[in-house]
């Protein structure tokens, strides 16, 4: 039996029942933290779950941001200087990864708080996450405004990677479950995940065959 909610039933829904609701309807997300530093040498550090696969050349992930106010430090950094990390999140880090959420003062460092390490690698500006598996280094490229909601659409280059030896392929196929890189769901809710199979590319009247 399926509950039938309509667009009448979601508008008189309690905001929180609504936004968790809409928030999962999408199915698992990928997140990470994004690292930044402002002008000024400060760091910030934030979860988020907005991420999206853009293009491969150049490679392009895009991310979005929700209306402001509150001020949104991460977004603010990455304006004024240009360039942020995203960092995976695997099972050691996701209570302190989630603790990144909470409205700290601009002034103070989520990574001081959550106990997470910094590092700075390879003359990039902004902060890796020391615990993260795999951690990219991204030059913001492009801010488009969505006027529907107000929300903001930020595109970023990567321009370094660091990823385990043994998670990535001959083939460039990077196996995330090796990586002890995790997934979420809503806004709360973390997994672990389980591969079912990788499969080759789909062409008319092919077998589909795994790939090892």
């Amino acid at each position: 039996m399926k509950r039938y909610i309509t667009s009448d039933a979601l508008i008189a829904m309690d905001k929180q029942e609504r936004v968790h609701l809409i928030n999962s309807l999408g199915g698992f997300k990928s997140v990470s933290l994004v690292g930044t530093s402002d002008k000024n040498g400060n760091t910030n550090l934030g979860i988020f779950s907005s991420f999206f696969h853009i293009g491969a050349q150049p490679p392009l992930l895009g991310m979005i941001f929700r209306p402001s106010p509150p001020e949104r430090d991460t977004l603010r950094n990455i304006l004024d200087t240009g360039f942020y990390t995203v960092n995976h999140i695997n099972e050691a880090i996701y209570k302190q990864a989630h603790q990144t959420s909470a409205r700290y003062d601009a002034t103070i460092s989520e990574f001081d708080e959550t106990g997470l390490n910094k590092e700075f690698k390879n003359n990039f500006f902004a902060p890796f996450v020391s615990e993260s598996n795999i951690q990219l280094g991204v030059a913001f490229k492009e801010k488009i405004d969505i006027a529907i909601n107000n929300t903001i659409l930020l595109i970023g280059e990567i321009i370094q990677i660091y990823i385990p030896e043994n998670s990535l392929s001959n083939d460039g196929f990077v196996d995330l479950e090796l990586a002890n890189t995790i997934t979420c769901s809503g806004l709360d809710s973390y997994h672990k995940t389980s591969k079912l199979d990788r499969l080759s590319y789909a062409k008319p009247n092919k077998e589909l065959t795994s790939i090892q």
